[in-house]
């Protein structure tokens, strides 16, 4: 689990560094890239961004439960009754 999570975040950090060597690199004129390229590596690092936002999402979901204000004033006037048949 551990593993999965590093491997996310380092991958996201990988794009990132290939994109500014590459950006220097064309700036410094060592290479001639086309700017297709950057736009390439632009979308990969977002895709990386979504998956690793989209798995937080889903472990925020498994662990909490969000409510309504209906269903919550519901839950507390049955907890409110709970308590004064006590």
């Amino acid at each position: 689990m551990v593993v999965g999570k590093l491997i996310k975040y380092e991958s996201y950090v990988i794009v990132g560094i290939i994109m500014i060597i590459a950006t220097l690199s064309k700036l410094l004129g060592f290479v001639d890239l086309s700017s297709d390229w950057f736009w390439f590596i632009a979308g990969v690092a977002l895709v990386f961004e979504g998956v690793i936002d989209l798995s937080k999402q889903k472990k925020f979901n498994k662990k909490y439960k969000v409510i309504s204000k209906q269903e919550f004033n519901e839950l507390w006037g049955k907890l409110e009754e709970y308590e004064k048949k006590k």
